[in-house]
């Protein structure tokens, strides 16, 4: 196969701070519900932590998965196996998936990796002594352990991969994940990222550098993007995974198919460990990348879910990118901030947003950005507020789901309806 082969999404699946998996998630996002609360965990108080809200999952992996599931893997391992049988199960649904475990590979990102059980083994070999850590605690905290996971459950042999590039990893893997059906190194790859770290190391960590609100008093109002009141993100956690496969593997099987996953664009800026490039040098070249990638022209794409962690600078730097990238087409992409909703789950948001953005392509409806109250005089572009905004009801759509992260990272997806 070469670059020209057509990769396609042919399944879904997440655990997210709105819902347990895609159905419950999606319908809250159209209906612009938050899922940020005050922290419901003892150490909030103990540590008096200066931020006290986050956006955990709706629904426990214990009510989901089986005990010895949950004791043998990290909480961020439980959420990938929870997306992965879900996307598995809906590739599966009108056509049985069936591939050779040397055709099948595995990208699953995070951002962190296994910091819960890290920190905890750290608590217990301070307190009780090396002899009490779990037998399980190296490969529980590896950051590929929810890839490893995920290939073991499945069987991949192809490879398994950890794109690791802070926020942007869960969009680089669904990247990555197409370049393996693109090169003919497999037919059908597990793709997505997950992220647990809502913990008060990371907590402590983020706040010490004022990346993140501190309106502990309104939690549902807290994510902000765009808004003149934004003070930082909300910490989310949660998973997100797509089956890509080739367009020839999906139509010999009869599959269902989402949308193609038609153009990626992954740069870095070269600029600041933190800091995003002000002007959005980095994320012009992705996009452009990702454009001539799809074949697409500017004025092509209809819909954008931005970045948009609800950061200061980061908002302004993605909208001076976009508006670079794109032209005076900007003025007519509908652009959803769905952060706002969800909060910011680091290594899994990109895998979330290429999720949400595939559903406003089948829906053709861009969800709300909620909290927006008093736009930025620097936010230029057409952000959808209140309710979901309808996209063009006929003819192929074409959408581009952003993703940045610490370190200079960029990545966009286009995704386009088939």
């Amino acid at each position: 196969m070469s670059e020209s082969t057509s990769v396609v999404v042919t399944g879904l699946g997440a655990t997210t701070p709105l819902g347990s998996d895609v159905p419950s998630t999606w319908s809250a996002v159209l209906a612009g519900k938050s899922g940020a609360r005050v922290l419901p965990y003892e150490w909030v108080e103990r540590f008096d932590l200066p931020v006290k809200i986050g956006a955990p999952l709706a629904v426990e992996p214990a009510d989901v998965l089986t005990r010895q599931e949950v004791k043998r893997n990290d909480r961020s391992s439980q959420m990938s196996l929870i997306a992965a049988r879900e996307a598995w199960n809906d590739a599966s649904r009108d056509a049985a998936l069936e591939v050779d475990g040397a055709r099948l590979g595995v990208a699953i990102a995070s951002g962190i990796g296994g910091v819960t059980t890290l920190l905890d083994a750290y608590d217990t070999l301070l307190e009780k002594g090396p002899r009490r850590i779990l037998p399980l605690t190296v490969p529980m905290l590896m950051p590929n352990g929810p890839a490893a996971s995920i290939g073991l459950e499945f069987g991949a042999r192809a490879g398994v991969h950890t794109t690791v590039s802070a926020c942007a990893s869960g969009s680089e893997a669904i990247g990555y994940g197409v370049e393996m059906i693109r090169s003919g190194r497999a037919d059908v790859v597990i793709a997505g990222g997950t992220e647990a770290a809502i913990h008060p190391l990371p907590i402590g960590g983020f706040a010490a550098m004022r990346a993140m609100s501190t309106r502990n008093d309104e939690p549902e109002r807290a994510s902000r993007p765009y808004d003149k009141g934004r003070d930082g993100f909300v910490l989310g956690e949660g998973a997100g995974v797509v089956v890509l496969e080739s367009a020839e593997h999906a139509r010999a099987r009869g599959a269902k198919v989402y949308a193609e996953v038609a153009g990626v664009g992954v740069t870095s800026d070269g600029y600041h460990i933190t800091a995003p490039e002000p002007e959005g040098e980095g994320v012009v070249r992705a996009i452009k990348t990702a454009l001539a990638e799809a074949g697409l022209a500017p004025q092509d794409i209809v819909h954008l879910n931005a970045h948009a962690t609800s950061t200061p600078v980061g908002d302004i730097a993605e909208v001076n990118g976009v508006r670079a990238a794109l032209g005076p087409a900007a003025d007519s992409v509908i652009v959803s901030a769905t952060k706002s909703m969800t909060g910011h789950t680091l290594g899994a948001a990109g895998a979330i947003e290429s999720i949400f953005t595939i559903l406003a392509l089948r829906d053709r409806q861009a969800p709300p950005t909620i909290n927006l109250d008093d736009p930025d005089d620097d936010i230029d572009l057409d952000v959808v507020k209140g309710s979901p905004r309808a996209l063009p009801a006929d003819g192929q759509l074409a959408a581009m789901n952003n993703s940045f992260g610490f370190g200079g990272h960029n990545v966009v997806l286009i995704l386009r309806t088939v």
